[in-house]
């Protein structure tokens, strides 16, 4: 061996000396490091799975709502299609002849009286027929007056007078103050009896 491979050995053998090795409190570090960013991926997991799982119960509640949606679409065109049946059926009543409504033939050039309200008052008093037959044993009279009834339906328009006015009165204390005597007398509607003022009460069985 010559100088120079000695001096090259040299050299490697120190180089491999003051290499420094890992000390103790430096592994330590490095182990709680690791098992520090162990514990915050395992914390991290664990919220990442309940996000998940928050997430399918929104999509479920979404998917719930959806067909809860679908079900009130549907009832809202069924109601939609009922509207337009009756109300085709409500115009086709009025644009045929009066007479063939009426159950009493009347002339169609005479105008009505009471627009509205005829038909509904003969049907009450068919009806209160029917009970006071039904009452006395009359059976065949009632039966007849009852597939009248049955054949028949009220417009409605009476009694929604009727209620209306029994309200209007109501709302006023059942008093024919001026304001009340003022209404009465812009719908036509008698509140004397020749000179003396009727009750409230006998204003509405007078009028409906």
């Amino acid at each position: 061996m010559n100088f120079e491979e000695f001096l090259a050995e040299g050299k490697e053998n120190k180089v491999v000396e003051e290499t420094p090795l890992a000390e103790p409190e430096e592994l330590d570090i490095q182990k709680a490091v690791v098992e520090e960013l162990a514990a915050d991926k395992a914390k991290l997991d664990i919220q990442l799975d309940e996000m998940k799982q928050h997430m399918a119960e929104l999509e479920k509640k979404l998917e719930d709502k959806a067909a809860e949606i679908a079900t009130l679409e549907a009832k809202v065109g069924e109601l939609k299609a009922k509207l337009l049946d009756e109300q085709e059926r409500h115009f086709d009543e009025q644009s045929r002849n009066p007479n063939s409504l009426a159950l009493l033939d009347r002339d169609v050039e005479l105008p009505d009286r009471f627009p509205g309200e005829t038909r509904d008052h003969v049907l009450e008093v068919i009806k209160e027929a029917r009970d006071k037959a039904e009452a006395e044993g009359r059976v065949r009279c009632a039966q007849i007056l009852e597939s009248v009834l049955v054949a028949n339906e009220p417009s409605g328009n009476l009694a929604q007078k009727r209620a209306a006015l029994a309200k209007f009165f109501a709302d006023n204390g059942n008093i024919l103050s001026g304001p009340v005597i003022e209404e009465l007398d812009s719908c036509g509607i008698s509140y004397k009896k020749g000179e003396e003022f009727l009750l409230t009460s006998e204003i509405l069985k007078r009028t409906y």
